[in-house]
């Protein structure tokens, strides 16, 4: 028994060691989220808080949703590269931990701008075919909100990556090759953005600014599957360009493949009684597209964690 009341109190007292550091890491979270929708606010042509309270925009709801989602990933993956963030080491807070809380801060605020600059090749390279800003603001359509919620996820996942890791030099040498490997990551996303068009048997563009939901729920669950992947290329200390770029680009490469066997597989296995296309496209099914969405986000998570 004494041995267990011994245990108990050390568990509470490395508790009460971390706390305090934890709790500054969850307000300065929140002042993360505040910063990302003043930029949003300032960004954009339209009141959020309108077009979301009085006109009950879903499709300006899930853009907003998607982005601070994605915020909060690049706030995890800089904090994840701080082991002294939250390590136990009493109550104090020292200068060393001091500059780990401002790296995650500075690296929050350069999300931030990505985010918002990533709009722009959702527009020009992603669903270049239409205006992304009428479809989601003007025309309240859920299914570009959804691959919008999509693309910042896949974004902010991208970035959690490429600042998770160590390895560089000096804290330039870290941002330059995070900045490296994000521009990289964009590539991949594009690419998978142009397979996803070939490999299926409708036009995204055409359905999606058709206002079909489903169409858009489907695109989005996938871009963030991908994201999910490209997470996975980039996690890890940096060992020097070769390596990295030959590591990030067989995940690449194994993403695709997943992703397109599980397309697939829903339609031969989970689901054979429902052409998957089909039901989207033709049927505006979005049931069918959660379906869909959840599997091919469950493979990216088993690659995600078993290599």
């Amino acid at each position: 028994h004494r041995e267990g009341e011994e245990l108990m109190i050390e568990s509470i007292i490395d508790t009460l060691q971390v706390f305090p550091r934890g709790l500054l890491l969850v307000g300065l979270g929140l002042v993360v989220l505040l910063l990302a929708k003043l930029a949003r606010d300032l960004v954009t042509p339209y009141r959020i808080d309108e077009e979301v309270g009085e006109k009950q925009n879903m499709a300006v709801a899930l853009r907003l949703t998607g982005y601070l989602a994605g915020v909060i990933l690049v706030f995890l993956g800089a904090l994840y590269q701080g082991p002294t963030l939250v390590g136990p080491e009493g109550f104090g807070f020292d200068q060393a931990y001091g500059q780990e809380v401002l790296r995650v801060f500075l690296y929050s605020v350069a999300g931030i701008v990505a985010l918002n600059l990533v709009r722009v090749l959702m527009d020009r390279v992603i669903l270049y075919k239409f205006s992304l800003e009428k479809e989601v603001v003007t025309d309240q359509n859920v299914g570009a909100g959804a691959a919008e919620f999509g693309m910042y996820v896949a974004t902010g996942l991208m970035i959690a990556g490429a600042v998770s890791g160590g390895g560089a030099n000096s804290e330039l040498d870290g941002a330059l090759i995070a900045l490296a490997f994000f521009g990289l990551g964009l590539v991949l996303l594009g690419i998978f953005a142009l397979l996803y068009q070939i490999t299926t048997p409708y036009d995204i563009h055409s359905e999606i600014e058709g206002n079909s939901t489903a169409v858009g729920v489907a695109f989005g669950g996938n871009l963030v599957a991908i994201g999910l992947v490209t997470l996975k290329a980039l996690f890890g200390d940096f060992v020097g360009w070769g390596e990295s770029i030959a590591a990030f680009t067989i995940f690449g490469v194994l993403g695709f493949v997943l992703l397109y066997v599980m397309r697939f597989l829903i339609d031969l296995l989970l689901l054979p009684s429902i052409r998957v296309s089909v039901a989207l496209s033709s049927g505006r099914n979005t049931g069918v597209a959660f379906i869909e969405s959840g599997v091919v986000i469950s493979s990216a998570l088993i690659l995600l964690l078993a290599i």
